[in-house]
């Protein structure tokens, strides 16, 4: 194949994988596309990308799914862009609205509220733009990604579902994993390994390399990369994915 097709998570925490990309001079030998998790994962579904920072939610359902990389997007305790919002505490919440960019972390919200949390709200699948509307008392909200860092200032009630998954079972989690949907050549894996490693190994720089501070400052955007977001797929990550993998099935079976 002359050029894979990639696609890559928009967020800022994909911000040192696209530097190292760049760097190693990598984007002449993909097409790389930016998307929102629930769109690099349907684009790996109908084959409209080879390799995909894809939700793990997903992977068991993809054919042929093999994950590629030792990196991903994963975090140990806090990761402050994964987050349920809300008018009200855990046990009063009624209704909580799921983002629609979100593949795993509404599967995660589920496992928290029915194993650890022990509550029973209501679920509905937020439309676009959902969190510029203020809540009604008794609703929370599921949301990922940048938007995820001003709602801070504006709820009183803030539940970070990563620290929350290491509450309930002592391991990290892994939000995102590099997956491909057939076999991928050798040679081209090892080098976009190198380049991903590249980046991880210049947040930095990385982060200097970024104009559109919309959310957050250099200063808290290179805070956000070095203390929340855990880029190593290590061997704990493997274990806190198998975790999130079974509590899945048993989800689904109910």
């Amino acid at each position: 194949m002359s050029q894979y097709r990639v696609s890559a998570v928009s967020y800022l925490n994909t911000l040192p994988f696209i530097y190292g990309l760049k760097q190693h001079d990598f984007l002449k030998k993909i097409k790389l596309s930016l998307d929102n998790p629930a769109v690099c994962a349907e684009k790996l579904f109908t084959d409209q990308a080879d390799i995909g920072l894809i939700p793990v939610a997903v992977i068991p359902q993809l054919r042929n799914a093999r994950i590629i990389s030792d990196y991903c997007i994963g975090a140990k305790g806090k990761v402050k862009s994964v987050l349920l919002y809300s008018t009200v505490p855990l046990e009063q919440i009624k209704m909580i609205w799921l983002d629609n960019q979100s593949r795993t972390s509404v599967k995660l919200i589920r496992i928290l509220a029915q194993n650890y949390w022990q509550i029973t709200p209501g679920w509905d699948k937020a439309p676009p733009g959902f969190e510029k509307k203020r809540l009604e008392k008794g609703e929370a909200g599921v949301i990922i990604g940048d938007r995820a860092f001003p709602i801070t200032e504006k709820y009183p009630y803030i539940y970070d579902l990563s620290e929350e998954w290491e509450n309930y079972t002592g391991l990290p989690f892994v939000f995102a994993a590099w997956t491909a949907n057939k076999k991928i050549d050798m040679d081209f894996l090892k080098e976009f390994n190198d380049a991903l490693k590249y980046g991880m190994m210049h947040l930095k720089e990385s982060v200097n390399s970024y104009s559109d501070y919309h959310y957050l400052d250099k200063t808290s955007l290179l805070s956000y990369l070095k203390n929340n977001i855990s880029f190593s797929l290590d061997e704990q990550k493997q274990k806190g994915m198998n975790r999130f993998f079974e509590e899945l099935n048993k989800l689904n079976t109910l």
